[in-house]
């Protein structure tokens, strides 16, 4: 009968995820997915979460009052991702309904990224490749694709939490000093990687590259802009990890541009989508 009664309570998962967790799932429940390479409209969101007991979520779906209103035997939403600006927590907390994320499965994942990223565009990886398939490359000469060292130079951190403290311990292999700003000083991560904390215009007049890995909230929101980029080195490389709006993109175009800034690589864009920034120096993910 425990059975039978878990096989009508309906768990609604927002996007397809690889893996036998779901396998387990539906062994119990009646699980039912959002199919497709993206993710569901608002309208798509709502509707596929009617009657649901439990919603597992991605950072980009908007999970508030109106969606829990329409979900009277909600008992939890499970956010895939270390963010959940997404939630409406203090009304999830009225209603008794649990939250919870996934703070560290993708640290060592998401530090790789970042890495990736910066030297994609240091190097102009992403150029070079597009290049040579186009049917360019005729011959090697001492100025083709010319881009940026990166052993040796200074690595700014802005949000040093777990991703930030592993984007600083791979600076060592590269002899980067590593410079970094947050809310309050992490005196485990400076003692773990030789970090030193920097307040944040220190942070952009002395970064030659600068890895975004803070939460969004009203502190980080639009914390990148014309202004910021005005005060970076003109060689410096920017990489977004944390999340889109933390970043102007508009004003990040026109930096790449004018040549305030060099390059640039993301993750995350400020509307889920890359729009804005046709450039070659900007790397995406």
């Amino acid at each position: 009968m425990d059975s039978f009664n878990k096989q009508m309570k309906k768990i609604y998962v927002s996007a397809q995820y690889p893996g036998e967790a779901f396998e387990r799932l539906r062994k119990e429940y009646r699980v039912q997915e959002f199919l497709g390479e993206r993710l569901p409209t608002r309208a798509e969101l709502l509707d596929g979460a009617a009657g649901s007991i439990a919603v597992i979520s991605t950072v980009s779906d908007k999970i508030d009052k109106e969606l829990m209103d329409l979900l009277p035997g909600l008992k939890i939403v499970s956010n895939c991702g270390v963010g959940y600006e997404n939630i409406d927590v203090a009304y999830a907390t009225e209603r008794g309904v649990m939250v919870t994320n996934t703070p560290d499965v993708l640290t060592e994942t998401t530090a790789d990224l970042a890495w990736a990223l910066m030297i994609s565009a240091a190097r102009r990886v992403i150029e070079a490749d597009a290049y040579v398939r186009r049917g360019d490359f005729k011959c090697w000469h001492p100025s083709l694709l010319l881009g940026q060292n990166i052993h040796g130079k200074t690595l700014g951190i802005f949000g040093m939490g777990r991703i930030g403290t592993a984007a600083a311990r791979r600076a060592a292999g590269f002899g980067m000093r590593v410079i970094y700003n947050n809310r309050r000083r992490n005196e485990e991560a400076e003692k773990e990687t030789g970090a030193v904390y920097a307040d944040f215009p220190q942070l952009l007049k002395e970064s030659d590259f600068i890895i975004v890995s803070s939460p969004l909230n009203d502190e980080t929101r639009g914390r990148f802009g014309l202004g910021e980029f005005r005060q970076m080195k003109r060689t410096a490389v920017i990489v977004n990890v944390g999340r889109g709006p933390i970043i102007k993109e508009g004003e990040l175009a026109s930096a790449l541009r004018e040549g305030i800034i060099w390059g640039a690589g993301l993750d995350v864009y400020e509307k889920d989508t890359l729009r804005s920034i046709t450039h070659p120096a900007v790397t995406g993910s």
